[in-house]
């Protein structure tokens, strides 16, 4: 039985794509490259962005990191603002807590963005701990996320009983790193083929069904 739910952010409580990729869109643009689609950006939403500039452009770091201070260039001005909470998802939180789950907040952004968007929504007092990378590249992968938040819950030695929710195979694969559950949701970024091929406990395909399964 679950006593801790983690949440990841972006694809699982808000809906971010159009600030996240808008500000890659940007970034790339500083560098000389050209991408008018927004919807190819997408794959950027979930995965460190340093790795994601690498893996899908084939920068090396150096061009890599200073994508990122570009990134965040635009991020930090206008792109964390062109976000939206999920409808249903403050009910949901509501009902969780009132269950008497412990929630936390564990997301590859860095805290330092993750604390002001949940914030900003009126988020922020549903979570006993809110964990992310650090802004100069520590902290990165899921599984160290994961590992962060759970030893702030005190739940290290009580990983059957804390599981977590996200929208991309990261989330599933650093929680399976960190040895807890994950609950993977199909409405956010991640495509249901990925999320089968990670093979999380179940995928819901919107908030009710999250809120059925722990409910």
């Amino acid at each position: 039985m679950y006593r801790a739910i983690l949440f990841d952010l972006d694809g699982t409580l808000t809906a971010s794509a159009e600030g996240i990729t808008k500000s890659v869109q940007y970034a790339l643009l500083k560098l000389g490259i050209d991408e008018p689609d927004l919807k190819k950006l997408e794959g950027f939403i979930g995965p460190p962005l340093l790795d994601q500039f690498m893996n899908a452009y084939g920068m090396d770091e150096t061009t890599a990191r200073q994508a990122v201070v570009y990134y965040r260039e635009r991020y930090e001005e206008k792109g964390i603002y062109e976000n939206e909470v999920y409808p249903g998802v403050r009910e949901l939180l509501k009902a969780l807590k009132a269950q008497g789950y412990q929630l936390g907040v564990a997301s590859s952004k860095p805290v330092f963005y993750v604390k002001q968007i949940l914030e900003r929504f009126g988020l922020t007092g549903f979570f006993a701990v809110i964990e992310g990378s650090q802004m100069d590249g520590r902290r990165t992968s899921k599984g160290e996320v994961i590992q962060e938040a759970l030893k702030n819950l005190k739940m290290e030695n009580c990983r059957e009983q804390t599981v977590m929710v996200g929208d991309r195979k990261h989330d599933v694969q650093g929680a399976r790193e960190a040895g807890i559950d994950c609950v993977a949701v199909s409405y956010g970024y991640g495509s249901v083929q990925e999320l089968q091929q990670a093979n999380p406990v179940m995928i819901a395909p919107a908030i009710e069904g999250v809120q059925r399964f722990f409910l």
